[in-house]
């Protein structure tokens, strides 16, 4: 699938909540937002798609695929979450689409009883 930057029409925030050393060395405790960004997300639904990924018993809590473009210095792995306007997500898979570099393909779960 082609990414335009069109499709990419919701907007997600990368959180790490990890302590976090700021510039006068004092460390913080929290979500700490390490990017801001636009993404493709796509609902999990019962499409062909979606049965392949959910077919694998380690993806079967997945509700929701996002993509976006690589976000420099900012390695996107399962000890982060992404936050939208639907809620809070736990990432249970983070792959560079086609292996180019240019763009993340994340899986992620929604997690309920969250405080934005």
């Amino acid at each position: 699938m082609s990414m335009s930057y069109g499709k990419m029409n919701t907007f997600v925030d990368i959180i790490t909540t990890a302590p976090v050393k700021d510039a006068e060395g004092f460390v913080t405790h929290g979500d700490t937002v390490l990017a801001s960004v636009r993404a493709f997300k796509e609902v999990r639904n019962t499409s062909a798609k979606w049965e392949h990924i959910i077919g694998n018993a380690a993806f079967s809590s997945i509700s929701a695929m996002f993509r976006f473009r690589k976000i420099p210095d900012v390695d996107v792995d399962t000890t982060l979450f992404i936050s939208d306007a639907d809620g809070r997500y736990n990432i249970v898979s983070a792959e560079d689409v086609r292996g180019r570099g240019m763009y993340v393909e994340v899986l992620a779960e929604k997690t309920e009883g969250s405080v934005k």
